[in-house]
């Protein structure tokens, strides 16, 4: 059974930090699966917020970029989102992604953890 299991989210005022942490279980995670965030607010489409592929190459929404990084740990199965200069509108249920399968057409998820911004 593969579980991404999503910590380090909560309530913070603007302009704090946050760090995600998201472990995974029941797979190894190699180098060259993407990994990523997303996040989905109230009323809102799920949206990328950064991804992370092989070699460590790094993608960021233009709404996040200069305040968020993404980084991985394969030997430890865990990806993380370092959150800095958080805003109200970044407030959303962030998720944990990993892509599998064929041309990696295929996604594990988390359960989601609620960050919310106080102004």
């Amino acid at each position: 059974q593969v579980q991404l299991v999503e910590s380090g989210g909560g309530l913070v005022q603007a302009g704090g930090s946050l760090r995600l942490s998201c472990a995974a279980s029941g797979i190894i995670i190699s180098s060259i699966n993407p990994m990523g965030w997303y996040r989905q607010a109230p009323g809102k489409q799920r949206e990328l917020v950064a991804t992370i592929t092989r070699g460590g190459s790094t993608n960021y929404a233009d709404s996040v970029k200069g305040r968020f990084t993404i980084s991985r740990d394969n030997a430890k199965n865990t990806v993380y989102l370092q959150m800095n200069s958080l805003k109200p509108e970044d407030t959303a249920v962030y998720y944990c992604n990993v892509k599998y399968g064929i041309n990696w057409s295929r996604d594990y998820w988390g359960q989601g953890t609620q960050v919310t911004v106080s102004s």
